[in-house]
């Protein structure tokens, strides 16, 4: 029994240290619902369930809530919590840069917004049609190759409020995992996208 369970630790640990991403879940163990993560105790649980356990927090009380909307970023905690008018109206679960490429700390305000950003240094080379010829590149690493495109990768409900970082949807294992930006469940993005506003003060903090 101690064996199995340290081959399951010694797995996880092994995804956890080799699955870092950017932005983007170019990484395909991310995108791939076969990929298990530990969960309480020596259990192995599902992708989805993953994301739910890291997710296990998140709310929003904020509709109609009078004041100005501001954000605090704990990268210790891995949380957002939103603020209006000084008064705690949400908090939603977030998974941060990974090591190596943490999220700056500091005083920002949002820059832009953009429904359907996508990265210019992360995502897919492709041909003429569309079709994917090289998956889960890096523009300034990996050569494209000859006739293709590149197709930066999806980042939906994007709130930019630094240079290259920014809030938005994608894919929460429960650790620091991006390559800066601040990657959020689907619905907690579509809540804060829908509140801030450019100029809304985000405060980054450790």
């Amino acid at each position: 029994m101690r064996i199995k369970n340290f081959l399951v630790l010694f797995s996880f640990m092994a995804v956890a240290v080799l699955a870092g991403t950017g932005c983007a879940d170019y990484d395909t163990r991310l995108t791939n619902p076969k990929t298990t993560y530990l969960g309480g105790g020596a259990d192995v649980i599902s992708r989805g369930k993953a994301s739910t356990l890291a997710d296990a927090n998140s709310y929003w009380d904020g509709d109609g809530a009078p004041g100005a909307p501001s954000v605090v970023i704990n990268l210790t905690e891995q949380t957002a919590s939103f603020y209006k008018g000084g008064k705690l109206v949400g908090v939603s679960a977030i998974s941060s840069g990974r090591e190596g490429h943490e999220t700056p700390t500091g005083n920002y305000r949002i820059i832009d917004k953009d429904l359907t950003h996508a990265s210019n240094l992360y995502g897919d080379y492709v041909d003429a049609q569309g079709v994917v010829v090289k998956a889960n590149v890096a523009v300034k690493v990996d050569p494209i190759p000859p006739g293709a495109k590149f197709r930066g990768a999806s980042m939906p409900y994007f709130m930019h409020f630094a240079p290259g970082v920014g809030m938005h949807q994608g894919f929460l294992p429960g650790v620091p995992d991006s390559h800066g930006c601040i990657r959020m469940p689907e619905h907690m993005a579509k809540i804060y996208f829908a509140n801030v506003q450019k100029g809304t003060p985000v405060q980054v903090i450790r």
